[in-house]
């Protein structure tokens, strides 16, 4: 593993042939390193991630765990697993090799991600706690399954943090029709809001609607895609899941209103969005209609538990909520089964009365 001195600039360079695949061989070269040994452990460090040697830095496996699972989901997952790594997890085990990482190291990184507190004393909640440590389970994941390492560390250090710690909140039909009232005057918000609330879209989904998904005449709407703003640019992706994409049926105020909406959408086509909005102005709306309103303030995401409060209210079980919202029944459940009291009920006195048939036949 040489490295040479460049006479005119008194820096160190590191250059040599490595096997790229099939017994390919090509030249690699980095110039610019201030001693001769960091240009020997540059290169000794892009031979291990070339062949994917498990003695390699946590950072340069990141780089290949990127590089494999960038064309596997969608863009804005990405971008979220690529911003946990970079903010809450290289800064620590950066410069540590793979190998050598212990569960008490894991364990020093939790304690230290759960000890944090922002400029107003806020820790990081729990679901975000269990986002960051399941990423962290996820890289040592794949070396495991495909690149020789011998286990995951952070699955012997254990979790932290819970999947559904948050409270969910949401509105009421009275809460929700103060804060609709209160953002009348621009009505592309109250169209927008509207359909969020009485169709149970998430957000992603209502922005990319366009006038070909509406079917005023038979009453649905059919959800195919999502918008997503990234890096300033307007994009059109798959939905969420699988289960995601559905038609669903519109009620008939809410067909009424978007027939009225979009007669003042003038010369609208086909393929064009009709909420040409984004996500910050919702959320700015959202701030404004809630104060205006003197409703607590929730997140727009929480619009859509809301629809699925007000579906259990009115009796729909959680297969049919599931099938309408883009849910499997048993996320419907497992989340909102605070919120099912008369089916419990309904339960327990039905065993009431079967125990009680019992009873009467062993008596008679």
């Amino acid at each position: 593993m040489p490295s040479y001195k460049d006479k005119k600039t008194g820096k160190w360079y590191a250059s040599f042939y490595y096997e790229k695949q099939a017994g390919q061989r090509e030249k690699k070269m980095k110039r610019g390193f201030a001693t001769k040994r960091e240009a020997l452990e540059w290169e000794r460090e892009f031979l291990m991630q070339s062949s994917s040697n498990p003695e390699m830095k946590f950072s340069s496996f990141v780089e290949i765990y990127i590089r494999d699972m960038k064309q596997r989901i969608r863009e804005t997952t990405y971008l979220t697993k690529e911003s946990i790594i970079r903010k809450k997890i290289l800064p620590f085990f950066s410069d540590m090799k793979m190998s050598d990482i212990a569960p008490k190291d894991v364990i020093r990184w939790q304690n230290e991600v759960m000890s944090y507190r922002d400029e107003n004393g806020a820790a990081y909640s729990q679901t975000y706690l269990k986002a960051i440590h399941n990423q962290l389970s996820a890289i040592f994941n794949h070396a495991v399954r495909f690149y020789g390492l011998k286990e995951n560390p952070a699955a012997k250090a254990g979790s932290i943090g819970e999947k559904n710690a948050s409270t969910v909140n949401f509105w009421t039909t009275e809460e929700y029709k103060k804060f609709s009232y209160a953002i009348m005057d621009k009505p592309i918000s109250y169209y927008a809001f509207e359909v969020l609330y009485w169709g149970g879209l998430r957000i992603g989904e209502m922005l990319a609607l366009t006038a070909a998904d509406i079917d005023l005449k038979n009453k649905t709407l059919n959800i195919n895609k999502s918008y997503q703003r990234i890096n300033r640019e307007d994009v059109i992706t798959p939905p969420k899941t699988k289960k995601s994409i559905r038609t669903i049926s519109l009620s008939d105020f809410l067909c009424d209103e978007l027939r009225e909406y979009m007669k003042t959408l003038y010369g609208l086509n086909p393929e064009d969005r009709i909420f040409p909005i984004t996500k910050s102005f919702m959320h700015h709306e959202m701030a404004r209609g809630s104060k205006a309103a003197g409703v607590k303030r929730i997140k727009i995401h929480e619009l859509r538990h809301s629809h699925i409060s007000h579906l259990i209210n009115l009796g729909f079980s959680a297969v049919a909520i599931g099938d309408r919202v883009g849910h499997e029944s048993v996320e419907i459940t497992y989340r909102y089964a605070h919120l099912f009291p008369s089916k419990q009920i309904e339960m327990a006195d039905k065993l009431e009365d079967e125990r009680s048939d019992f009873d009467d036949e062993i008596i008679g």
